[in-house]
């Protein structure tokens, strides 16, 4: 990028609604109206833009939208912010502060879900295959201290809207996650030191990013973000303040087949995306199977490892104790 284009974005920036500070929901549906203001840009002209990035967003949505005093969706956040202008890092801003006044409605709330207004869904451009991931993209070299487990929340970006307003049932029983998503650290349950995170593939045939078992007490980053998408499914997120958000997704074929990828292309309809979390044991024991809706297998660890960095990997559910893991719940802030 040239100094020209750079300077040209810093003068936008300075002009452009700041989310940072937004901390009710009222005061985030006017900062998008002001945003909407300042990039000059017509209901029309936005649809026009959002779907030259692949995304549908009719002109009566954002309309409608931005005249109710309710939370907007965070696919619709995604798209409007992109269709105004914004780069990916201050897309990411305006879904962090999205994300953190809806935790802090659901605490508020003890809980209790409160429904958001219906809006149409904000839909992923239709192409062939997978876009190339930026997960898949980084170097594989992973940075000191890889992890699963945090407390803080980081900008989010998720994937495809909830096709309905009405509130979604506890899709995990006996693991009480929030209906706009929870924090949580995930362990095997045989090797509770260590946590699932990213790693690579130790026979180097897959050579991007895959979920792991490394050292809890080496655990930084990726943040791990369980998301509910209905009665019974949810979306395992990985957040990482470089590379963004990467949806854990089973590889069904090729040199990985049967890993587990952080990708970025996360979409609610990907059944490879999708995971059922079923209890294991008697009530409280707070062991978990973890099985993708692709393949209704189990998640457990490679050749039932218990070795550092043994991949996670899908196989035939058989009941062993690989194939349990923890999962503790991180509150927010």
């Amino acid at each position: 990028m040239g100094r020209g284009e750079e300077s040209r974005r810093g003068s936008r920036r300075a002009g452009a609604p700041e989310p940072n500070e937004i901390d009710s929901v009222t005061s985030f549906v006017a900062a998008l109206r002001g945003l909407r203001t300042w990039c000059g840009l017509t209901y029309r002209q936005l649809e026009g833009k959002a779907a030259a990035d692949g995304n549908v967003l009719p002109s009566s949505t954002i309309a409608t939208t931005l005249g109710r005093a309710t939370l907007p969706r965070e696919p619709f956040v995604g798209a409007f912010t992109r269709a105004c202008g914004l780069d990916e890092d201050e897309v990411n801003r305006w879904l962090d502060a999205r994300r953190r006044i809806a935790v802090g409605q659901e605490s508020q709330t003890d809980g209790a879900t409160a429904p958001e207004a219906a809006e149409p869904v904000v839909a992923p451009p239709v192409t062939s295959q997978r876009r190339h991931s930026t997960w898949q993209r980084r170097s594989i070299t992973l940075v000191a201290g890889v992890g699963a487990g945090v407390a803080g929340t980081l900008g989010a970006m998720s994937g495809l809207d909830r096709s309905s307003n009405a509130p979604i049932p506890d899709p995990v029983p006996g693991l009480r996650l929030l209906a706009v998503g929870s924090w949580a650290r995930i362990q095997p349950a045989r090797t509770p030191e260590l946590c699932v995170t990213e790693g690579r593939d130790r026979t180097q045939r897959y050579g991007t990013a895959v979920a792991v078992q490394r050292p809890c007490d080496q655990s930084t980053l990726p943040h791990v973000y369980i998301r509910p998408l209905d009665h019974a499914n949810v979306q395992i997120q990985w957040h990482h303040p470089k590379y963004g958000i990467g949806c854990l997704t089973v590889l069904l074929d090729g040199p990985g087949r049967d890993l587990i990828e952080p990708r970025d292309d996360c979409a609610e309809d990907d059944p490879a995306q999708r995971f059922r979390i079923e209890p294991v044991g008697p009530p409280h024991a707070g062991r978990f199977r973890i099985r993708p809706d692709a393949t209704d297998e189990c998640l457990a660890l490679r050749d039932q490892d218990t070795v550092e960095n043994a991949e996670i990997v899908q196989g035939r559910c058989s009941g062993a104790r690989d194939q349990e893991f923890l999962i503790e719940l991180i509150p927010p802030g």
